[in-house]
């Protein structure tokens, strides 16, 4: 069994960019969450799935019914903080008030208990020894923010790459990383964002079943403005371009071959069905 999530932000929330627009002004910008995120759920419906909803918190607050629609659909709603903030460019204090207003955002919204949690930009590194901590003094369960390989922003080189638990002065709380395979002596994600798109779809089946022979599930992930491939852009240098906009017409011909190939799961319900192997 796979897990299939969704970051669930709208096209101008692109991380680590110079000239970004700031959180005062998101709210005068065009969005295209609503229609882009109802097209994801209309996939899922079609193919039965059910899948991992990592709202930002200010969408939650701006888009309520988002929220509610997934939660009714039978999907896992789960935080991706509130201001889509790197966790490492934060003190320890705002961090913890980031995490906690989120989670209880979206429980009030949603009506039942939010227990996932996953950093913008997958930003959990070793430079926030206090990162586990404060996420479950928040009251979170799991975690999906460890990239185990270098990158961009974010990224933690050499931690493991199936899920297991943290030990921390609090409890524990499990962390589901990021997948990803040592190719040619390199870990390397196929399965979400910028990879998943540039990556052909029988390279992906044939990862993914490399993960599963490793005991381990792949984590899938999305975003609701890659099945958009004409929302505006964000001006940036051609590499970054490239990462951030390359194949977006392609993602939702994967993203249904993905439905279709793979049983799916939440977060929620892979910790409550299965035990960890590590």
């Amino acid at each position: 069994m796979h897990i299939f999530s969704v970051d669930v932000e709208d096209w101008f929330h692109i991380l680590d960019l110079a000239g970004a627009p700031d959180l005062v002004t998101w709210d005068r910008l065009p969005s295209r969450v609503e229609r882009n995120f109802h097209r994801l759920l209309e996939l899922f419906a079609l193919s039965q799935a059910k899948v991992t909803c990592f709202f930002l918190g200010w969408i939650g607050e701006r888009f309520p019914d988002l929220v509610r629609t997934a939660a009714a659909d039978g999907h896992e709603i789960a935080s991706h903080g509130y201001a889509h903030r790197l966790v490492y460019e934060m003190t320890q204090a705002d961090f913890r008030e980031d995490a906690a207003h989120s989670r209880k955002l979206l429980e009030d919204i949603a009506g039942c208990e939010v227990v996932g949690y996953r950093a913008a930009g997958f930003s959990c590194t070793a430079r926030i020894p206090w990162f586990y901590d404060e996420l479950h003094a928040a009251g979170y369960r799991y975690d999906s923010s460890v990239f185990p390989a270098p990158r961009g922003h974010g990224g933690l080189p050499g931690a493991p790459q199936a899920p297991h638990q943290i030990n921390t002065n609090r409890g524990t709380i499990v962390e589901f990383p990021i997948t990803v395979l040592n190719l040619l002596g390199r870990p390397t994600c196929f399965f979400g964002g910028g990879y998943l798109r540039l990556f052909p779809m029988w390279l992906i089946r044939t990862m993914a079943k490399r993960v599963a022979r490793q005991n381990r599930p792949v984590v899938f992930y999305v975003h609701p403005r890659e099945i958009d491939p004409d929302h505006p852009r964000l001006s940036m240098s051609l590499q970054r371009r490239f990462r951030s906009y390359v194949n977006l017409r392609s993602t939702e011909r994967k993203i249904r071959h993905i439905l279709a190939d793979f049983p799916l799961t939440t977060f929620r319900d892979y910790l409550a069905t299965y035990t960890l192997t590590t």
